[in-house]
This record gives structure tokens, C-alpha cells and sequence, in this order.
């Protein structure tokens, strides 16, 4: 068995889905533009700073979830698939996709699961490794279940998945993650290809200096 992980914000898609979504809801009027849109850049550019605070964050992104019903949220997605996610998926990445048809292949993402699993579904990716808002009824609480899947939490969430679905890492014929980020350091250190794709400044000189692949999908 061969495992193919792959990043989604700025790395299968030509943008970041987490601000995307924010951005989208500042345009509906749904978020004030004034309180929202300032927090929302100021987070973006800690994460490619690689100083964000995850827990910091999720409270910004989650919250506006409880305040509306899923019905209503679920319309909005679809809106925002259209809008804002479709264009920004290049035909490199689904050629990327589709050369690795004949192995598992996951999407693991710091990104919520409400935000990018019709993304991946779209991609034809079967499955989705992301952070978890947590439910009741249904409905968004704000909060976060479990933990989060950034940095070394997304080693511990893909652990945590290969023994739900029985996978040994030693038993593995073949690993490859592809990122664009120096938060994914950790789990790109794992696999037996690390592939850095248009990557941030730190990742990039990481990569050439331990002869890793690096790819553009632009």
C-alpha cells in the first residue's frame, strides 16, 4: 500500500480556503468588514509566518458558525465553492490528483472540516484528515473537538486515522505529502517523499538544503 498526503490551502488550491471563507462572509455582509476583515488578515499572514496561535484562531473562525443555522450555512458554502474555490483549483493539481489514483490518497488540512470537505470531495480525494467544529444537533458549537490539525497535531491526527483504518507507517511501500508550508515541517519529515509545492521562503530553503522535490501547480 502506498499513502498519498496532501496539503490544501495554497498548496492543491491557488489560495487559502480559511480566509476565503472569512472574506466571503465579510462580502455577504455576514461578518462586519470593519471588526472582521483586519483579524482575518492579521491571522493569515501569522500562520505563513508560522507564529500563529491555532486555539487564538479557531475562536475567530468557529464562532461565526453557531450563529447561524446549518441550513443556512450549507446554502452559503455552495455559494462559496462557486465563487471562491472553484477558481483556484488549477488542472496541475487534479493531474497531481489523478497520477496518484492507484494509491490511498487524504487530505489533511489545519482548515475545518465544514469549510473544506465539499473541497475535497471535488477534488475526488476519498479522504479528509481536518480540524473538527464541534456539533450538537447538528448545529456548531464555536468550539473545537479533539485536536486540531496543525503542526505536530496534524502528525498525531494522521496517526490517529491510520489506526482507525488499520494501517501500519512501517507496512507502507511508499509515502508522499505535499505542502507548501513551513507549519508542515513536521509531518513532511516523516514521509519517504517530502514534496514542496510553491513553498513559503522557509520550507523552500528547507527543501533544497535536504534534497527534497519541489513543484510548482500554478
Amino acid at each position: 500500500m502506498r499513502l498519498a498526503l496532501f496539503d490544501l490551502d495554497n498548496t492543491l488550491l491557488a489560495g487559502d480556503s480559511d480566509f476565503e471563507w472569512a472574506q466571503f462572509l465579510i462580502e455577504k455582509e455576514v461578518l462586519d468588514r470593519e471588526v472582521y476583515e483586519a483579524r482575518n488578515r492579521h491571522f493569515y499572514e501569522a500562520y505563513k509566518a508560522g507564529t500563529l496561535d491555532i486555539h487564538e484562531f479557531l475562536d475567530f473562525q468557529l464562532k461565526p458558525l453557531a450563529r447561524h443555522p446549518r441550513k443556512q450555512l450549507d446554502q452559503w458554502h455552495a455559494e462559496f465553492m462557486h465563487k471562491k474555490i472553484l477558481p483556484i483549483i488549477t488542472q496541475k493539481s487534479r493531474d497531481l490528483i489523478a497520477s496518484h489514483r492507484d494509491d490511498a490518497r487524504v487530505v489533511i488540512t489545519a482548515t475545518n472540516r465544514f469549510v473544506t470537505a465539499p473541497i475535497a470531495r471535488e477534488l475526488g480525494i476519498e479522504n479528509l484528515i481536518a480540524t473538527e467544529p464541534e456539533e450538537v444537533s447538528s448545529e456548531f458549537t464555536g468550539r473545537v473537538m479533539g485536536v486540531p490539525s496543525f503542526r505536530e497535531g496534524k502528525v498525531e491526527r494522521l496517526k490517529s486515522w491510520m489506526a482507525e483504518h488499520g494501517i501500519e507507517w512501517g507496512k507502507l511501500e511508499q509515502t508522499w505529502f505535499y505542502s507548501d508550508s513551513l507549519n508542515d515541517l513536521p509531518l513532511l519529515s516523516l514521509v519517504s517523499h517530502p514534496v514542496a509545492v510553491d513553498p513559503d521562503e522557509t520550507l523552500k530553503e528547507h527543501a533544497l538544503k535536504h534534497d527534497w522535490r519541489v513543484i510548482s501547480l500554478r
